[in-house]
């Protein structure tokens, strides 16, 4: 019978650890990020701002890090709309964000998700070593992207932008989403770590008062690692494989 793994991590010293969903449990965040990209070069052609400049299309590494990581569907389509001097009111924003949604669902059927195996391996040995593990996202789609990537049994919480919503909290870079994870858990913020790859939500960890925030830097391109640690990660790492003493790969 295999065995399972143990853990030997930067987080022996917590008793629970909440994961973002995108990017770090899965990958999803290219699915994302190119249905996002779809919907803003749309909006852009249709409305084009009155600057030339600002009628580039949406960078999926840079504005997609920047504008639109960790936030709901609202506030990342708000917050890149006012990158570029579009309109954003709340019928702007709404329709940004609905056509996001239609071609981020059709994507989600078309190609699926799996789970990053570096992710794995660590919740696998965070589990072993009797860690409360959590899954944490501004995205309503979490609980099947889970699912459809074979992991959502490997944690004991998830706390997805419908609960949000629905207890009203507040988005990255607001610690609410977070939070609610690690007291679900029954552990405090300060005996808890947070796992994120985007900009929006070390910060939300750094703000929670989290013991440690594991920043992923999955883009490893330009400055994004010291982005992420300017932000408030207290490690960052390409792949949470590395946290087993692993090579990136």
């Amino acid at each position: 019978m295999e065995q399972p793994e143990s853990s030997d991590t930067p987080l022996d010293h917590v008793r629970a650890v909440v994961f973002d969903t995108d990017g770090v449990i899965t990958d999803s965040a290219r699915v994302h990020a190119a249905a996002w990209k779809e919907a803003f070069d749309a909006y852009l052609r249709a409305h084009p701002p009155a600057d030339p400049a600002q009628r580039r299309p949406f960078d999926v590494q840079d504005d997609y890090l920047r504008h639109v990581d960790g936030k709901s569907r609202l506030d990342g389509a708000a917050a890149f709309l006012a990158s570029r001097g579009a309109d954003t009111s709340e019928a702007a924003v709404r329709e940004v964000a609905a056509d996001k949604e239609e071609r981020f669902t059709r994507r989600l059927r078309e190609q699926g998700v799996e789970a990053y195996p570096g992710t794995v391996r660590l919740v696998r040995a965070l589990r072993a070593a009797g860690t409360s593990l959590a899954a944490a996202s501004a995205s309503r789609h979490a609980g099947e992207l889970l699912t459809r990537a074979g992991v959502r049994d490997l944690f004991d919480v998830l706390v997805d932008g419908g609960e949000a919503a629905r207890l009203g909290l507040k988005g990255k870079p607001a610690p609410d989403l977070f939070l609610t994870a690690a007291d679900r858990l029954g552990v405090p913020a300060d005996r808890a770590a947070v796992v994120e790859d985007a900009l929006a939500g070390v910060e939300a960890g750094r703000r929670g008062g989290f013991a440690l925030v594991v920043g992923v830097d999955r883009a490893a391109t330009g400055d994004s690692a010291d982005r992420l640690r300017r932000h408030g990660a207290d490690i960052v790492v390409r792949d949470l494989a590395e946290l087993l003493g692993e090579e990136p790969k």
